[in-house]
């Protein structure tokens, strides 16, 4: 009896020895030191399936706003319209200047006399300085729509920053004036850069009448595209230059038409700045 009873006890003795030595293994991966202050790194598989959207680590950055959200947080210096009272709408033609379209633009706002906003490039501004200055002679309103045309929240920083500062530069050499609004090309821009903007004392100017004209779209479509969807307080998206390629005919045709529309009901043309209150 008493030698069954020693053997059991051994037995039991033995079983747990060999448990805490398995526990430490599965917990360290191998032996570990008692003057290990931090905890190891475990690098073994718990046997668990894998997270379907990855790691928390992975996934709990903060989320880029998208542009209606920048809109949204940073309204005092990116805007889309103005207010709806008095009745006003601003035309606006962006990727300026060029020797063609945007003196066929020129011409028929004088001929209405129309005072309109356009949005510069910078290396078009240095290759046609006489265009722009006679945008400013003639009372129109200039702002930056960057030297190259890039899409700018996929340039760094620095790229971004001489971008913008490049083109008020060529612009303010040839008219004496600074510009103080911007249209991001694409429309495209990031917080950092709306951040940076504000602190420039540029003004973001976007739009919320799109006439689509860059597609090469005939008279009609650019006139029934604007006045579709027009209000008092618009702002109006032309082109008056264009890429390689586009045919801008459709805009130069369409805005005598557009113009004695909006006139028809009441609603005074005038620029960006007059339309915000701004001047």
């Amino acid at each position: 009896m008493f030698k069954k009873a020693m053997l059991i006890l051994l037995l039991a003795v033995f079983a747990a020895g060999c448990g805490s030595q398995s526990s430490s293994h599965k917990e360290g991966q191998g032996p570990t030191s008692s003057s290990d202050n931090a905890s190891p790194v475990r690098i073994f598989s718990t046997g668990a399936p894998d997270l379907a959207g990855g790691p928390e680590g992975a996934n709990r950055e903060p989320n880029k706003l998208t542009l209606a959200q920048l809109r949204e947080k940073y309204k005092s210096h990116f805007i889309l319209q103005g207010p709806s009272s008095p009745p006003r709408v601003a035309l606006t033609f962006d990727d300026v200047p060029d020797k063609y379209f945007t003196i066929q633009v020129l011409n028929v706002l004088k001929e209405h006399n129309v005072k309109a906003t356009f949005f510069v490039v910078g290396n078009r501004a240095e290759a046609h300085p006489d265009v722009v200055k006679r945008m400013v002679d003639e009372g129109h309103v200039v702002g930056n729509h960057s030297y190259t045309h890039a899409n700018l929240p996929k340039v760094n920083d620095k790229k971004f920053q001489q971008e913008v500062n490049m083109t008020q530069d060529a612009v303010q050499k040839i008219t004496g004036k600074t510009m103080t609004m911007i249209r991001p090309p694409y429309g495209n821009v990031s917080e950092e850069q709306v951040k940076w903007l504000a602190s420039q004392g540029l003004l973001i100017v976007n739009w919320n009448v799109d006439s689509l004209d860059w597609k090469g779209l005939n008279a009609d479509q650019v006139v029934s595209n604007v006045m579709s969807h027009i209000g008092s307080g618009a702002i109006v998206l032309q082109h008056a230059a264009g890429g390689t390629g586009e045919d801008l005919t459709g805009t130069v045709e369409a805005l005598p038409r557009i113009i004695k529309q909006l006139r028809g009901q009441g609603i005074e043309l005038v620029t960006v700045p007059v339309l915000l209150g701004r001047e």
